[in-house]
């Protein structure tokens, strides 16, 4: 499947686990540890090197968007599934075929000010995201160019200065 555009994401981990800071003071990271079908396939059919997603802190008070990353690789077997000693670890996962699968992600820019996502729902703008239903869980989600590029001013980032900081 071949693209021509960048396609924007929203992808969720708790602050206390991995946040922004963690990511900003790594330069790049694999994103493992996704064990949801629908969020693999993403991750595995869907998401190309290039790519921009929003860093959402998830299971924070509150919780809401801290920053932007960059997908940085094409995808990769998760090693965690492979890892006994892991919370992640897969029994049935086979290093031939691996049923997990991770992207290695770079840092764009924390934001200068935390898009909680009371202020995503209160929002006219931003209506129909994913993140903003009730009951929504899914750790990685598409987002819709116009609403990414909303919450990157909402935090205090420019369009021009994310792209100049992805390398775009």
């Amino acid at each position: 499947m071949s693209r021509s555009s960048t396609q924007f994401w929203l992808m969720k981990s708790e602050p206390d686990v991995y946040g922004i800071a963690d990511l900003e003071r790594d330069g790049r990271e694999p994103w493992n540890g996704i064990r949801n079908y629908q969020a693999r396939n993403f991750l595995r059919d869907a998401m190309a090197a290039g790519d921009l997603a929003l860093f959402y802190h998830s299971n924070a008070t509150p919780p809401g968007v801290a920053g932007v990353m960059r997908i940085d690789s094409g995808p990769e077997p998760d090693g965690l599934a492979f890892d006994p000693d892991s919370n992640y670890f897969d029994a049935k996962s086979d290093p031939e075929e691996p049923v997990w699968i991770q992207r290695q992600v770079a840092f764009v820019a924390a934001f200068e000010s935390f898009v909680t996502l009371a202020d995503l729902r209160e929002d006219p703008e931003l209506e129909g995201m994913l993140v903003t239903r009730k009951g929504q869980r899914l750790s990685i989600q598409p987002v819709e160019e116009a609403h990414f590029w909303r919450i990157c001013r909402k935090g205090g980032l420019t369009k021009k200065a994310v792209l100049e900081k992805s390398g775009q």
